[in-house]
């Protein structure tokens, strides 16, 4: 057994073995000459919480640095330009321990102070501090990525590259593997922000990077080579790009089963994310069976990384059987998607109960698609009561997490709402996606961007449901809210989400049609200008 950098847990053991030692005999030492041993003690500690951290034991790797970082900050007092920089590695340690644990914003403050106290020894010291300053902004970057804070995350990651740029001009061998890193990070938070064109930019310089160096240090960089990889595809997927997408994916696929075949407790994991990666990219080209078989290998890869280590890879084994129940469903084999969402559920809520700050989001998720199964298996009642408790969950994560967490939240009232009007809960359906309409409004308000077409989405959803109480000219205003949202999108040749656009459209002309109403003459003539530049009717055809 490996841990997940591929070195043996039994050599990490024995590591540790070692370095709890050196701890004890550091405490005895310092109890006689405290000034001449407190800092090897805290070296110790340090590396004692490494050891710890590398075999999953994370609560007392974070006490072991704790008490480090109170060694070193006592010590930094006294003689700053000696042991500041061993604080600020600590604290960027605490950091990574705190983030294990979803102590997401303790985390965040850790590093910050990391970040602070580097910034001023590079400014003092470039030669020998701006590679850590680099490194703690990376790892600031994550932090407020996870909490949400997007665009502080981008400005972060964003000096991390131009100070590992600098580096790696004129260091190569020594910086370009940190560049990349640094590349591959950036991309994501570009893709959290909607600039997809700019995060394929970086991705695939990272990608560029790493297969330049992996043709001279194979073992060291194809993982990377491999991740980034995943990375690109992912990002080529949702430009449309799906065929670039798949290539790139496939290329990941087989690095790892390259790898896997011959370290399998190192790489395996890897090889059923990528197989994963590779199910959706098959699915998005509607090679249902081909998708279906990559999921089936990565879930039968997890049920054996589970079966062994529980704690590190159920939650794996979740996703996995969470993504094999949307390959099923795609292949109408209902029964079967019912019942890999059901043991996704069963382990979500296991972890959840042991640790809700880690593991209640994907508990959600997973009761969300569990509601839809059992929606498209007519068993209404039972999609009503898991997406109802999807919806709590979220509105208790959204309470402390709003920017990560109010968008899911009003996705699940949309899915609420249908669920509510399927049981002809025409007014409980309402209050449903009414909310969910103020939550989009909102975001909207800041990220017009991102969020004007769920918006308009929702108001759609809005208006199917005032028509369904009979409150007709309710659900007129409604669908020309929607149509007035999109429109100058469509116009611009835009379509977002894809088809969103049209659907409204459509949805907008029937809802009037059924009313006996006439359109806005004006909006009539533009909806009629779109239809035509899409194809979608003749130019001297009527649109009514």
């Amino acid at each position: 057994m490996a841990d997940e950098a591929g070195v043996p847990s039994s050599a990490i053991q024995e590591a540790l073995t070692a370095v709890e030692r050196a701890v004890e005999s550091g405490r005895g030492l310092v109890a006689e000459n405290p000034d001449a041993f407190l800092p090897g003690l805290a070296t110790a500690l340090n590396n004692q919480s490494a050891m710890l951290s590398k075999l999953g034991r994370s609560e007392d790797a974070l006490k072991a640095v704790d008490e480090a970082i109170e060694i070193r900050r006592k010590l930094a007092a006294t003689r700053p330009d000696a042991f500041r920089p061993d604080l600020a590695s600590s604290l960027n340690n605490q950091s990574l321990m705190l983030g294990d644990l979803g102590r997401r914003e303790d985390a965040l403050s850790a590093t910050g102070e990391a970040v602070e106290i580097y910034r001023e020894l590079a400014a003092a010291r470039p030669q020998v501090f701006l590679p850590d300053f680099a490194t703690a902004l990376n790892n600031q970057s994550l932090m407020l990525s996870g909490l949400g804070r997007r665009q502080d995350a981008l400005t972060a990651i964003a000096e991390a590259v131009e100070i590992r740029r600098g580096l790696a001009a004129t260091h190569p061998d020594a910086f370009l593997p940190n560049l990349a890193t640094s590349l591959s990070h950036q991309s994501g938070c570009l893709i959290a922000l909607g600039r997809r064109e700019d995060a394929l930019t970086a991705i695939e310089e990272a990608v560029e990077i790493r297969r330049g160096l992996a043709t001279t240090r194979p073992d060291a960089i194809l993982p990377s080579l491999a991740t980034s990889l995943s990375s690109q595809s992912g990002t080529l997927s949702g430009l449309g790009r799906r065929q670039d997408a798949l290539t790139a994916i496939e290329e990941a696929v087989e690095i790892w089963r390259g790898l896997a075949a011959t370290r399998p407790d190192a790489f395996l994991p890897d090889l059923a994310t990528a197989l994963s990666n590779q199910s959706g990219c098959l699915s998005g080209l509607g090679r249902r069976d081909d998708a279906l078989a990559a999921i089936e290998e990565a879930v039968e890869i997890r049920r054996g990384l589970a079966a062994a280590r529980p704690q590190v890879f159920l939650p794996d084994l979740a996703t996995a059987l969470n993504n094999q129940s949307g390959c099923l469903t795609d292949l109408k084999r209902r029964d079967d998607a019912l019942a890999a969402i059901e043991e996704a559920v069963e382990i979500r809520r296991s972890l959840a109960a042991a640790h809700p700050q880690l593991f209640l989001p994907g508990l959600a998720t997973a009761l969300s698609n569990q509601s839809l199964m059992l929606g498209a298996l007519a068993r209404l009642e039972d999609a009503l009561a898991a997406i109802e408790e999807a919806v709590l969950l979220y509105r208790g994560l959204a309470a402390t997490r709003p920017e990560a967490f109010l968008p899911i939240l009003a996705t699940a009232l949309n899915n609420q709402s249908s669920r509510l009007s399927e049981v002809w809960r025409a007014e409980d359906a309402l209050a449903s996606t009414e909310e969910a309409v103020e939550i989009y409004r909102g975001l909207a308000a800041t990220r017009p961007e991102a969020f004007l077409p769920d918006l308009a989405v929702t108001l759609e959803h809005q208006s199917n449901r005032l028509d369904e109480l009979g409150r007709r000219d309710d659900a007129l205003r409604a669908a020309d809210e929607a149509l007035n949202l999109v429109l100058p999108a469509l116009e611009r040749g835009e379509d977002i989400p894809p088809h969103a656009g049209m659907k409204l459209v459509q949805a907008y002309l029937k809802r009037y049609q059924e009313a006996g109403g006439e359109p806005n003459p004006d909006l009539l003539e533009r909806i009629r200008a779109v239809l035509v530049s899409a194809g979608l009717v003749l130019d001297d055809d009527t649109v009514q």
